[in-house]
């Protein structure tokens, strides 16, 4: 049994480290003696003797300055004797460590920025040197690799190539994002297949100029370093198919991000009509399905973001899963977008999403399951970066409540500026933190008696939605009209499926009007009344 003797050197008074550390060590069967604050090195040299480690792990969380004095007299009295015969490791700063770097004393230094899991995987391997493996390069692979933590997700797109190249090849290196996500621009998302009719003056305009299956490719090699994180990448708004095959074969998408009604003339993000754009969504799904990529469909969101009622959004989220199954895809990604509209209180937000949950996944069966992936909304944030910080934490901390697999990582700066690297980088670090707090527990707020009620009326509602669409079939005309296009479409011109921000598009209805009472989003009259969801359908 390998035994490590533990003391704080030279003047350091800090224990907790070092504490941690030894007591991580006693649960992996280690024998431990912590000689305790402030010890100097003659008393360093009694304890080697009297206790014969295998390790000697001293701790030193002091100035930098200080430090040289304190590590030349170990290395002359300690190391230079017991060198070869026991390893010496150090938990320190980062300043620090960066002086001591030239003693050449220690087999390994921890300065706090590797996490728990590095630390562990030390102690089980007693090596000095940590070999760190390739991890996987397929989504639910990775889901698996990374837990109990989630993946972290951020989307990235600079306005040229060279900028994003440079951009994810840092992100790469610091091997704390496992998901980039390429922010493409307009040009490239309408017009990738049809250059000519890109307008030149908006190039770069909402992410990265990518003009050739080269430039994907390009991309791509960016991040085969550091944690080699995956690569995925919006369906586009036009020849969806075509792109589908191009992200696939060229950044080997690790799934397929396609809505179910928008990207079309319901948003003018492409000059589409809404049932055709229905139907060749399907399609994009249909097609990944029998490829078996995860596929996720951005659809719930989108009606939140237009201040569609609570109660379209969860139906909303439903839908689009539901169809996700039928068109055969395997693993279903759900994403769960908080903060959305910002006015949604937290408890209204988690019983919103709980919801989605409960309808979602009653259609888990062997052949179909789901990932959760939640992230902060765009709008939520403050210009403010300080407060932004404190939107981020405070959001992640709650959406750690849903147990996600995959946490969408928002900048945020985002309310100021697309993000760099630095930002990102900073900003997945503040998320990383809050998660580890909650997995070091966390009270669970789901059981919170306004959040179930909550919870418990918007599942009611949303199935009354769902009932009403599938009774516009009045003929039976569609074996299933929850995914027929054409029922979908009709739905959302007589306004089942509607949203304030939507008046005046031909293809909606756009005059349902709401209003947040209590954080929740609610239907409401010309008079201001709010309406259950039985009396808004009634009214259609």
């Amino acid at each position: 049994m390998d035994k490590i003797l533990g003391a704080c050197v030279g003047s350091c008074v800090h224990v907790a480290g070092i504490l941690n550390f030894l007591n991580l060590a006693d649960s992996y069967k280690y024998r431990t003696k912590f000689l305790g604050s402030a010890c100097g090195v003659e008393e360093i040299k009694k304890g080697i003797k009297e206790f014969n480690p295998d390790i000697l792990a001293v701790s030193y969380r002091l100035s930098p300055e200080s430090a040289l004095p304190v590590f030349k007299e170990l290395k002359n009295k300690v190391y230079e004797k017991y060198k070869g015969k026991i390893k010496f490791i150090l938990g320190t700063t980062k300043p620090v460590a960066e002086v001591v770097e030239a003693l050449k004393i220690f087999d390994i230094v921890f300065t706090g920025e590797e996490g728990k899991e590095i630390v562990e995987a030390y102690i089980k391997k007693g090596e000095a040197k940590i070999v760190k493996k390739k991890p996987p390069q397929a989504l639910v692979e990775r889901v698996k690799f990374r837990e109990p933590f989630p993946v972290l997700r951020h989307h990235f797109g600079r306005p040229t190539m060279e900028e994003t190249i440079d951009g994810i090849k840092e992100i790469s290196a610091n091997e704390i994002v496992d998901v980039v996500s390429i922010g493409p621009d307009q040009n490239t998302q309408e017009y990738f297949f049809e250059p000519e009719k890109m307008n030149p003056d908006q190039n770069g305009a909402g992410g990265v100029p990518v003009r050739s299956e080269d430039d994907f490719k390009k991309l791509f090699k960016a991040t085969r370093m550091g944690n080699y994180p995956i690569m995925r990448c919006y369906s586009g708004t036009n020849n969806i198919l075509k792109m589908a095959k191009v992200l696939v074969d060229n950044i080997n998408n690790a799934w397929c991000a396609v809505p179910l009604c928008w990207y079309n003339e319901l948003d003018n993000r492409s000059k589409r009509k809404l049932v055709d754009a229905i139907r060749e969504n399907q399609k994009v799904m249909e097609w990944h399905g029998k490829r078996n990529i995860p596929v996720e469909v951005n659809e719930s969101h989108h009606w939140s973001l237009r201040y569609s009622p609570d109660s379209i959004a969860v139906a909303a989220a439903y839908l689009a899963a539901y169809n996700a199954k039928k068109m055969g895809v395997s693993v279903y990604v759900s994403q769960y977008m908080f903060n959305t509209p910002p006015e949604t209180s937290f408890i209204m937000d988690l019983a919103k999403m709980l919801a989605k949950i409960e309808l979602i996944e009653s259609l888990h069966d062997s052949n179909f399951t789901t990932l959760r992936q939640t992230r902060t909304g765009l709008y939520s944030y403050p210009t403010d970066y300080y407060e932004g910080k404190g939107q981020l934490a405070s959001s992640t901390l709650l959406q750690m409540q849903l147990d996600p697999h995959i946490v969408h990582v928002v900048a945020y700066c985002e309310a100021d500026h697309a993000a760099k690297p630095k930002d990102i980088i900073e900003s997945t670090k503040i998320v990383n933190k809050s998660i580890e707090n909650y997995l070091n527990g966390c009270p669970d707020m789901k059981n919170d008696r306004k959040v179930q009620k909550r919870k418990e009326q918007l599942v009611k509602d949303a199935k009354f939605i769902l009932k009403k669409i599938k009774g516009l079939d009045k003929e039976k005309s569609f074996e299933d009209p929850l995914v027929s296009p054409d029922i979908i479409a009709k739905a959302i011109k007589l306004g089942i499926l509607d949203a304030p921000h939507l008046c005046d598009v031909e293809a909606a209805s756009g005059k349902v009007r709401t209003m947040f009472v209590e954080g929740a989003n609610y239907a409401i009259n010309k008079d201001g009344k709010v309406l259950t969801e039985k009396e808004r359908l009634a009214m259609i």
